[in-house]
């Protein structure tokens, strides 16, 4: 009798999964502490669906079954982006709590970048897991923002979203950019602004005022990245336009 040894092969969803049940779990805690409402509840758990799900998918593209540390603190993020996400579509929900989560968030940011590269497992998948969690938290505070100071403010959380969908129609905007560090500044301030409205500290003035100075500041980068990304694409034309110029002549003598 033979006997073969295969080895085990993780699933992609393993993580993922064990990530829904910490979600879960917050949400438990939430509803009987806070008390979230029916919205709320719903919402974190719609949210807790497409982030595990969309996770799982990424992960099985990427050839990966595990999430490595780098990218579990990205998903630790994730999962409390889920609570700030509960108590933003329950109407009552303490701001100091909404705050003191959505800070934790906000301050864990820096920290799977740092274990990627000390780790020295920077990937793809962890930058764009990174950003879209950084990007949906900044949604979120704009919405609880905005139901209080005004719908204009929503189009904070709203800029990169509406970034996407043009990129679908106009390819030149996915085009890789250069790093810059204003890009850098512009994108912590969104989250730090959102938060210090969304305590109540400020007088309103002084709150429809910082809105509007991180509004104006996200507007300015991607305004300059747009133009960037245009001007890149229009040398890139010309040079194909070079390029294949002597090729046509070239076949037409020949």
């Amino acid at each position: 009798m033979t006997i073969s040894t295969a080895t085990t092969t993780t699933s992609p969803f393993r993580a993922p999964l064990a990530g829904f049940a910490a979600q879960l779990l917050l949400l438990a805690v939430l509803l009987a502490t806070v008390g979230i409402g029916t919205w709320g509840l719903v919402a974190g758990v719609v949210y807790g669906v497409v982030l595990c799900g969309l996770l799982g998918y990424a992960l099985q593209r990427a050839g990966m079954t595990r999430l490595g540390w780098a990218n579990s603190v990205t998903f630790a993020r994730a999962i409390l982006t889920g609570g700030v996400t509960a108590m933003v579509f329950t109407p009552g929900a303490p701001a100091a709590l909404l705050v003191t989560v959505a800070a934790v968030a906000l301050a864990m940011d820096g920290v799977d970048g740092q274990v990627a590269r000390r780790t020295g497992t920077t990937t793809t998948l962890g930058a764009r897991f990174d950003m879209e969690v950084d990007a949906f938290l900044i949604l979120v505070l704009s919405v609880f923002t905005a139901a209080e100071y005004g719908w204009w403010a929503l189009a904070i959380g709203a800029f990169r979203y509406v970034f996407v969908a043009a990129s679908w129609a106009m390819p030149w905007l996915n085009a890789p950019l250069p790093p810059r560090f204003g890009r850098k500044v512009v994108a912590a301030q969104q989250g730090v602004m959102l938060a210090v409205v969304a305590s109540g500290l400020l007088p309103t003035w002084l709150a429809v005022f910082a809105l509007a100075v991180a509004l104006g500041s996200l507007t300015w980068s991607f305004g300059r990245d747009i133009a960037w990304l245009y001007q890149a694409s229009r040398i890139r034309e010309a040079a194909r336009s070079r390029w294949s110029t002597p090729h046509r002549e070239h076949a037409l003598v020949g």
